[in-house]
This record gives C-alpha cells, structure tokens and sequence, in this order.
C-alpha cells in the first residue's frame, strides 16, 4: 500500500498484524522495516498500541499486547466459524454431505469452515482456498446477492479467465437466475464428478455476510433430490441469518422467497417420490443449475407424500 494513502488506522493495525505473526518478539527497526514506515512513525504509533494494550513492549522487543489475547478469546467464542458450525454439522448430518461456509472477498471468497462426512473423503476440502464465481456456486450466490454496482470486481476476475460474461451460457446469466432464485447448483465446473449448491445468507439487502454449500457427487444433486436440498439449505441459512441478526432483531433478509419448514425434513425417498418429474422453470446453463420458482408457480401442484416416520438421508456410509 502507498505511503501516502494510509490512514493511522491502517499504520497501526500494520504493526499490530506485523507483531502477531513474527516468528520471534520483533525490535522496532523489523517493524518499520517490514510495514514501510520511518522508525519516528513506527515508534509514535506503538507508544499509543502499547497504551491500548495491543502490543507489550518488553526491553526493546515487542510481543501481542492482552487486548489481542482477550480478542483471540472472545472470536473463538463468537466467531462466525464458531457461531456457524453447530449449523454446519446439522445440515451435514441430515443430507450425508460436505458443507463449506464461505465469506466474500475482494474479488472471490474465502472457504473459512468445512465438514466433510468420512465417506466423501476424495472430494477437496478447499480450506482456506479463495474461490472465483465463475466456477463455484458459493461465490455465485454471493455475488447474486449483492448490489449490482458491488459485483464487477468478481465478474473482472472471470472475465480475465477466459469465462464468457454475456449469452445464455454466460456469467451474468447465471448471476441473474441467482439473484432471481437464491440457489445456485455448480457441476463439475471445478472437479469431476462434484456438484455443490450453494445460498447466501444476507441479514441486509445488498450485504451478504456469508454463503452455506453443500458439495457431494453430481449423482447426488440430481433432478430428485435438489428440491430437498434446497429446502434443507434455506432452512440451514435461515437459521444462521437469525443467529447472527441476535435475539430481538428483525428477520433476516432472504435471497428468494421462504417456504414452510416442517417439523423434520422429509427423507429422500419422499422427495423422490414427489419430484419424479422435471419440474417447471429449471435451467441448466454452462454447468450451474438453478431452480426458477418464479416460472414454476403456474404448475400444478401435487400432494406432498406423508413424512417418513423416522427420516434419515441415504447416502452415507
């Protein structure tokens, strides 16, 4: 970053990051060094971090400060990892599947959390890794929710791989019947034969926190069983909305249209059963898959099977 566009914000936070991750107690020469600022700079910020707790000065050495110790400890606890796995788990345990929470970045997102069940070990877990929107459908429902204007950084880094932005089979497309949908289905854009589905969870319009994935084999994301999925993932999603909203605030927004939610989800044979049948509105353009209920409410509709009494999701081992 130039010199000259950094704020005192971004100098002490600089030093803060440059202190945490040095691999023994920095002198205040390293650091200058290593953030860009004269020593004089460099000294006059820490005098005020050491103030504050953020850094402690030892001799001529300087370590994390407690206020980084007590932030460490409160983000295990209140992270949105931590507050988001027990949401994980469940969704992982009723469809058989790996579930990935991804937040936005610059110009992709960023796999933060994954469970992936024992049996679908072959499948790239993807921790850690930063995701573009062409070729995952975490970063597509992202990006689908945000404001239009907010979206070229994303739609840039396609572009510049060679993906096509415009036509039926192109990006913007895809982000269009997203937005429209809140589902987005990828198959085997990334890895054959892996196909993920993906839902953003946005407690502002406009401003996705997060997006819930859930990847299996293409097999298992099939005609069948998608309206289940997508039925178990908005529930997953909405529940987070609402953890993260607090106790008190308004409901979260939603990137479609909410369904009911039983009492327990039906299991996969009940959904196979009523979904026999290509369903009205579906596309499947370039390799995404979404769902268009706006297209199918014309349809006729059919009973709903009876629940199983004791639901249980195949597939797993």
């Amino acid at each position: 970053m130039p010199a000259e566009t950094r704020t005192a914000v971004d100098k002490a936070l600089d030093l803060v990051e440059a202190v945490a991750r040095a691999d023994r107690p920095p002198r205040l020469t390293d650091l200058a060094e290593e953030v860009g600022l004269h020593r004089a700079t460099a000294y006059r910020v820490l005098v005020d971090l050491v103030r504050r707790g953020w850094v402690l000065r030892a001799g001529d050495r300087y370590l994390p400060g407690t206020a980084v110790l007590r932030l460490s400890s409160s983000a295990a606890r209140n992270s949105l990892g931590a507050l988001a796995r027990p949401v994980l788990d469940r969704l992982s345990e009723r469809t058989g599947m790996m579930v990935n929470l991804q937040v936005p970045e610059a110009d992709r997102s960023r796999v933060i959390d994954v469970v992936r069940p024992d049996r679908l070990a072959m499948i790239s877990r993807l921790m850690g890794e930063a995701l573009p929107v062409h070729r995952f459908a975490g970063p597509l429902a992202l990006v689908a929710a945000l404001e239009p204007a907010d979206r070229a950084p994303y739609l840039r880094t396609a572009e510049a791989d060679g993906h096509p932005l415009d036509g039926p089979d192109g990006l913007l497309a895809d982000v269009e019947r997203t937005a429209r949908t809140g589902f987005a289905v990828e198959y085997g854009r990334n890895e054959q034969p892996v196909a993920s589905l993906g839902r953003a969870v946005v407690t502002r319009p406009g401003a996705p926190v997060c997006a819930v994935t859930l990847v299996g084999l293409g097999a298992e994301i099939d005609e069948n069983r998608l309206c289940l999925l997508q039925e178990l993932l908005r529930e997953a999603t909405d529940e987070l909305g609402r953890i993260l909203s607090g106790p008190g605030s308004p409901a979260p927004s939603s990137p479609s249209t909410a369904v009911p939610t039983a009492s327990a989800p039906p299991s996969i044979d009940a959904a196979r059963a009523a979904s026999e049948s290509p369903t009205a509105g579906e596309h499947r353009a370039g390799g995404l898959h979404v769902t268009d209920p706006t297209e199918s409410a014309t349809a006729t509709p059919s009973p709903a099977p009876a629940p199983s009494p004791s639901p249980s999701p195949e597939g797993q081992s």
